[in-house]
């Protein structure tokens, strides 16, 4: 039997009057999802621990089995992993985003508003030029930055503190002032950071093509050195994960699973989706591996950029040129498989950010077809009765033996 989950980060969504009062799932033309939910079990499942913030470390880790609770220690160490960076007992990482806020003009930076967290999604090839004229000016003793993917970068604060702060996608549309750091050395680098970046001629040329600039950096996701059970410990699978982002690849790394990295994909709408199919199938037919987690970020960014009609072509994506084509392939294999799809949690255009609700998933076993009447999406989902309190228990719903 071969395993695997689909994940689209951030799916699920509330009804949209633009929609007809559908969620961008109910909306969406599914026709993979559409022919697989009669056949599959339906169900939700609570990926965000209570007390916990809705996020997609804390959902991503319940989603592969792990209990947050035990095993969260902020999402920045976890992204560490991923760029090769080694913590020290004492070292505290912070997620560094480059993003996009207000230049009015006599106003102070703290009396600006966040605009994009991610800077238009900023290639990594222009966040690279950016990130390195703040490190020039702004690293020294105690504060390295390294460079991650795309507007998703790294600050690692040898013995620092583990401070309460607020991502850039929460606060979009806001006034920064008050999300602005507490530590005074943190709160400068920020501060001085829009002061090179606002004038830097990358950005001066991005204003003039009509793309967000990259005028500042803003610190989160503080946390110290995880330490995650192998997931072939934990599960006796051998696992493999497919993503394009950081957060994904450090907590493949940290539980002892291959990254398999393909050409192309790049966390965003247009990224390479057929790649990522067919790259889960030779892993799971051809190169031993028992369970293989796809991740695709998409859905999530056009939530964070509140744009309905991108988050429904999203959704159509990963049906058309990821879930349709993996299930073919492994019909054709004739090899029996469990297939779980669902997001890690909502993040809702209404918001643009992530909340806790609990999320809609879709089990099918390839051997146990079950004859049922509904169609995949968030209502129909909590018809079913089944809800899950303790999401990091799915897995085992994935795992257990044939028979839903």
């Amino acid at each position: 039997m071969k395993y695997i989950i689909i994940l689209g980060d951030g799916m699920a969504d509330e009804p949209r009057q633009e929609l007809g009062g559908k969620t961008p799932l109910e909306y969406a033309r599914t026709p993979a999802l559409d022919a697989l939910a009669p056949l599959s079990e339906l169900g939700m499942a609570h990926t965000i621990p209570e007390g916990m913030a809705p996020g997609s470390d804390t959902a991503n880790l319940a989603v592969l089995g792990y209990d947050p609770k035990k095993y969260y220690t902020g999402r920045s160490p976890l992204e560490a992993l991923s760029i090769g960076v080694d913590l020290g007992e004492d070292d505290v990482a912070l997620r560094t985003n480059l993003v996009t806020v207000t230049e009015k003009e006599g106003v102070p930076y703290e009396k600006q508003t966040m605009v994009d967290h991610s800077a238009g999604e900023i290639s990594t090839e222009d966040a690279a030029i950016l990130l390195g004229a703040v490190k020039e000016s702004l690293e020294k003793e105690g504060f390295r930055f390294y460079t991650g993917t795309s507007y998703r970068h790294l600050l690692i604060w040898k013995k620092g503190k583990t401070l309460a702060l607020r991502g850039p996608h929460d606060i979009l549309e806001q006034e920064i002032g008050a999300y602005l750091p507490a530590e005074a050395e943190l709160r400068y680098m920020q501060e001085r950071s829009y002061e090179i970046l606002r004038e830097h001629p990358l950005n001066l040329e991005r204003k003039k093509r009509g793309e967000n600039p990259a005028n500042s950096i803003w610190f989160w996701g503080a946390g110290t050195r995880p330490s995650l059970t192998s997931f072939g410990e934990l599960r006796g699978k051998r696992g493999a994960m497919i993503s394009a982002v950081d957060l994904l690849k450090g907590i493949a790394m940290g539980a002892g699973m291959k990254n398999i990295e393909v050409e192309g994909a790049n966390g965003q709408l247009h990224t390479n989706y057929e790649g990522k199919a067919d790259a889960a199938c030779r892993a799971l037919l051809e190169e031993g591996f028992d369970f293989v987690y796809v991740h695709v970020e998409a859905p999530d960014e056009m939530g964070h950029q509140g744009s309905t009609e991108r988050k429904v072509q999203a959704i159509e994506y990963l049906d058309q040129r990821v879930i349709r084509r993996v299930r073919e392939q492994l019909d054709a294999s004739g090899e029996p498989y469990r297939m779980l799809v669902m997001p890690d949690h909502p993040t809702p255009i209404r918001v643009r950010t992530h909340t806790a609700d609990p999320v809609p998933y879709l089990l099918y076993d390839s051997t146990h077809p079950l004859e049922r009447d509904w169609v995949y999406n968030e209502a129909q989902a909590e018809k079913s009765g089944i809800l899950l309190q303790e999401g990091f228990r799915l897995i085992e719903r994935l795992f257990e033996k044939p028979g839903l």
